[in-house]
């Protein structure tokens, strides 16, 4: 065990078998001694600083790890400090100032998460999107071929493969239902016709499709393919595409715009929140700027 394991556990035994999670600041406790924990030239880390690392859910062997992993840390951050302080000159106003950002943004982020988790609609219509999509439509132009279509990879040993192009052409639903059904039991990979938009390299990635030399040029050719390798057959239907450079379907980007619509009420309601705070603090004079 190292000396810091040590002075860790000594911490849980003069705790009297409470986890250090319950360790509390009592008032009558505030004219007692201190029990430091650890020293870098003056500067000392005390018991009633560690509180809060671990929690009531965390066992002792796992609080003796979090709480050695920290007072590590904390020697060679307080080392770096005092060796800074001897080479370089502090701004010491600066570096206040720097904590209180950095306090903000501990605890007004945590509290900015807060409120946009109680306040945000987080439900995006479709005429939302429309729009959105309609301002921005130079946004959304593919970089890549994008298809609707159908897939099918099966082994040359699965049973009746000749089948398959019928089932893959047919408008019938018993023969959906059938393809379906096939591809479960049989495929070794497949991707039916939905309304969704596909990325045509996704769509084929790991056959032979994969390698076509102009696929733009295969696109405007084909609406239904099949090829083959040593080991699986490999059924293609296609329904629709679009090509790169071209502006992708609305379909294809709904989930990325509700997503950038999403982030804009959450700044908003960010914003809002440290208005509405601050205009209440003024309102009640809570706070006030002194003439210099």
């Amino acid at each position: 065990m190292s000396r810091i394991q040590y002075l860790v556990f000594i911490v849980f035994i003069t705790m009297s078998g409470c986890d250090l999670i319950q360790m509390k600041k009592d008032q009558s406790d505030k004219d007692q001694s201190r029990l430091p924990v650890a020293r870098v030239n003056d500067t000392f880390l005390y018991q009633d600083e560690l509180i809060g690392i671990t929690s009531d859910r965390t066992s002792k062997e796992d609080s003796v790890i979090r709480v050695t992993s920290y007072i590590n840390s904390w020697i060679r951050k307080q080392l770096l400090i005092d060796e800074a302080l001897k080479s370089i000159d502090i701004n010491e106003a600066e570096v206040e100032r720097k904590i209180l950002d950095y306090r903000y943004s501990l605890i007004g982020y945590e509290y900015q998460n807060y409120y946009i988790k109680k306040n945000l609609n987080d439900s995006i219509s479709l005429g939302e999107a429309e729009k959105y999509y309609k301002e921005n439509i130079d946004n959304f132009v593919l970089k890549q071929n994008i298809v609707k279509g159908t897939f099918i990879k099966v082994p040359k040993s699965a049973p009746r493969t000749n089948r398959l192009k019928d089932l893959l052409l047919s408008e019938k639903d018993k023969d959906k239902d059938e393809l379906r059904s096939y591809c479960i039991s049989f495929s070794a990979a497949y991707h039916l016709t939905d309304s969704a938009w596909i990325a045509f390299d996704k769509l084929v990635v790991g056959s032979p499709l994969s390698e076509i030399p102009n696929k733009i040029q295969f696109l405007k050719t084909y609406n239904y393919f099949e090829t083959s390798d040593n080991d699986f057959l490999y059924f293609l239907k296609l329904d629709d595409y679009t090509i790169t450079d071209n502006v992708s379907p609305l379909e294809f980007v709904k989930e990325d715009i509700n997503n950038i619509l999403l982030n804009k009420r959450k700044v908003e309601l960010a914003r809002k929140l440290e208005d509405d705070v601050y205009e209440r603090a003024s309102k009640n004079r809570d706070f006030e700027i002194f003439d210099r």
